[in-house]
């Protein structure tokens, strides 16, 4: 791996100013971006969905826990599999207390299309306590393109279609057998009884999310992960990234 150059305490501060200002610029287009990220416009969400959780079978509107607003992570736990993805695994155990999230009025919840029986057994020996329901026999992961299987729906993840992904190098998404999972988060906002969708993401979207990564984002050896440097500078991965 290579280092970062070894300078004097008067050279580093310059640099480290002329860094900041750029990470200022950065800021206020984060915040733009933000900004127009509130802005869009929503659909109502007009199908009524099933989902199976501790408390037995509810609505969509009852992932809201009474709150006006709901995040879903749309956890990889296929059916067949007797365990999560060990990234959306990963990924979960680094979100800590949901207490602030749910103190601004929102709600945080898994969703997953294996059977609830297998995610509460999971739930328990990670030690989560995020409310985690099943959409096993539901269209939901379908509609929200975390499930790709085109003898239910069109062929799109990420907002891109079969043909988009095909054109584009190192594709593994139209070469996998169907059905299978990916993951995303989605958002949804509460009008008295009706549920609005706000926003979804899909592959590094949710980084942003991540506190491990966000901190080694900081640190002069980054994530470690070979997209980070050239081929000839590649270190082993920490973890195996889910596409």
């Amino acid at each position: 791996m290579g280092l970062p150059d070894v300078v004097s305490r008067v050279e580093w501060e310059r640099a480290r100013r002329e860094l900041l200002e750029v990470e200022k610029a950065f800021t206020k287009e984060r915040d733009a971006l933000n900004t127009r990220r509130r802005e869009l416009p929503m659909v109502l969400v007009e199908k009524a969905y099933s989902f199976d959780g501790s408390g037995g079978a509810v609505g969509l509107l009852e992932l809201f826990e009474g709150r006006d607003q709901l995040v879903v992570y749309h956890f990889m736990f296929q059916p067949e599999w007797d365990a999560g993805c060990p990234n959306c695994t990963g990924f979960v155990d680094d979100i800590g207390s949901t207490r602030l999230l749910n103190a601004a009025n929102t709600t945080f919840a898994l969703v997953s299309r294996a059977p609830y029986e297998k995610l509460a057994a999971y739930q328990a020996a990670r030690g989560w306590e995020y409310p985690w329901y099943s959409s096993y026999g539901s269209d939901f992961n379908y509609d929200y393109h975390v499930t790709l299987d085109e003898s239910v729906v069109p062929f799109e993840y990420n907002y891109r279609t079969k043909p988009e992904w095909d054109a584009r190098p190192n594709n593994e998404h139209t070469q996998t057998q169907q059905p299978f999972d990916l993951h995303g988060l989605s958002c949804f906002l509460r009008v008295d009884e009706q549920v609005y969708h706000t926003y979804s993401t899909y592959g590094r979207g949710p980084d942003a999310m991540t506190f491990t990564v966000t901190a080694l984002d900081l640190t002069a050896l980054g994530r470690q992960e070979p997209w980070e440097k050239p081929a000839d500078r590649a270190v082993p991965s920490h973890q195996d990234h889910c596409h």
